[in-house]
């Protein structure tokens, strides 16, 4: 049985909510920037604040950039490979990029649960009671009666 088949008999309706209703969707990250070449991060704050969807704030410090986006639109990761792809230089000590790691797989983790459908947890029983249902039944054996009984 196909999954989307599995799921009409179940009676889950999909892509009923809309997405923005779902809570844990727009993100605040911080991005750090290496000192050098100087002025970077007031060109990396121009860059995002073009992107649709990005929101671009001064960080704690003059190196740092706090960039609040939708999950499902954009990822840190995404960000800042583009950051990095335009020449910007990111601060890389081993604690940032751990984080960065972490942020990176659980976002991609957020949003690959986001798009996959539904799962059948705890309503599996009813798809093969619809199923069954659906399916003629009932005494159709081809066998006579006389071999039926044992006597």
């Amino acid at each position: 049985m196909r999954r989307e088949t599995a799921y009409k008999l179940a009676g889950r309706k999909h892509g009923s909510a809309s997405p923005q209703a779902r809570t844990g969707l727009v993100k605040r990250r911080e991005i750090r920037f290496k000192d050098l070449p100087p002025g970077q991060v007031e060109q990396a704050c121009r860059s995002l604040a073009a992107l649709t969807g990005v929101k671009v704030e001064a960080g704690r410090d003059a190196l740092s950039l706090i960039v609040h986006y939708n999950v499902l639109d954009y990822t840190l990761e995404r960000l800042e490979n583009a950051l990095s792809d335009g020449g910007f230089h990111l601060d890389r000590p081993l604690l940032v990029r751990l984080h960065r790691a972490l942020v990176y797989y659980v976002e991609e983790t957020q949003v690959h649960n986001l798009r996959s459908p539904e799962r059948l947890i705890k309503q599996s029983h009813e798809v093969y009671i619809h199923a069954y249902a659906a399916h003629p039944h009932g005494d159709h054996d081809d066998t006579p009666p006389e071999l039926r009984d044992f006597k």
